[in-house]
């Protein structure tokens, strides 16, 4: 037990500043601020394998390049198909637009004449669909060499414009970060894939194979760190391979899912305990709010003396 303090706030104040000074306060403040510091330590020690997983739709609402820089310190990265979607959407030029909030009271009728797809108060036109469709349609024959999920993704990064640094494939394909995406079925590239095989044009996927490698390097990790935003999928494809280490030492998990429905997304970390997925002794944190808002908050605090791009 100790003395709450006030949050104090003043000029040129940094974001890490901030940060440490709600680590004397309570409920989510203070929750932030403990998750900085377990991703600091995670992030200098030189013996942990970090394992991000990523859902939501981080991409459309401004995260791509928090997600970047987040890559830095990542060994793995586990995401949706809709993240890498929407990555690639920038990749080709297009681009995701904020309305004006009218407190959620949109018009989606409108919208859907005017062909804008819509994720909160974030749309996209339905035309980017025709870029990606073109993307897979020139770049087919590259893909048959391609035995796996992680080696379409890593393809994906290889062949899309831009560069590592304003693009989560391609960085990830630069650097040999490990991207695995279970469920890329469930997303616009899916979509695109499946278009090409509808077509005529083969493609064998081996859809287990990824899951040896994650488990391989889950395996022989010294220590092993996971940072989710969000849950589903890539949480539990994470989570799943730490059944076969003995747990992961540190853990930070975003979220704005509750615990009561079950589901993997409210799921504190805590219960990975009881199935072996965290050690007893673990590092953790359990942030309970909009990732949009906390992990800016939590990366900025631990790269705090890093000088603005």
């Amino acid at each position: 037990m100790k003395k709450v303090e006030p949050v104090r706030i003043w000029e040129d104040m940094k974001v890490s500043e901030l940060v440490d000074s709600m680590g004397d306060a309570g409920f989510g403040a203070g929750k932030i601020n403990r998750a900085a510091q377990i991703m600091g330590k995670m992030f200098s020690d030189e013996k942990c394998k970090v394992f991000v997983g990523l859902a939501g739709a981080m991409v459309p609402a401004g995260m791509k390049q928090i997600i970047l820089d987040l890559l830095d310190d990542t060994d793995v990265l586990v995401t949706t198909g809709a993240t890498l979607t929407h990555d690639l959407i920038e990749a080709l030029g297009d681009e995701h637009y904020l309305l004006e909030d009218s407190d959620g009271d949109f018009d989606d009728g409108s919208l859907n004449r005017k062909g804008f797809d819509r994720m909160y108060n974030v749309v996209m036109r339905n035309r980017v669909y025709e870029n990606l469709e073109r993307f897979f349609v020139v770049n087919w024959e590259k893909f048959k060499e391609c035995k796996t999920i992680k080696d379409i993704v890593w393809k994906i990064g290889e062949l899309c414009p831009g560069t590592s640094e304003d693009c989560i494939l391609k960085k990830c394909y630069k650097k040999k970060i490990p991207l695995f995406c279970p469920a890329l079925a469930d997303s616009g590239i899916g979509l695109m894939i499946w278009g090409r095989k509808a077509s005529g044009k083969e493609i064998f996927i081996d859809a287990f194979e990824d899951m040896k490698e994650i488990i391989d390097i889950s395996w022989t990790a010294r220590k092993t760190g996971v940072i989710y935003v969000g849950g589903g999928v890539p949480k539990n494809f994470i989570q799943q391979s730490l059944q076969f280490s003995k747990g992961a030492d540190y853990g930070i998990q975003i979220t704005a899912d509750s615990p009561e429905p079950g589901g993997s997304s409210g799921a504190p970390l805590k219960e990975g305990i009881s199935w072996g997925k965290l050690k007893k002794n673990a590092d953790f944190a359990d942030v309970r709010c909009d990732a949009t808002i906390a992990l800016p908050l939590i990366l900025g605090a631990v790269r705090g003396k890093s000088k603005k791009p």
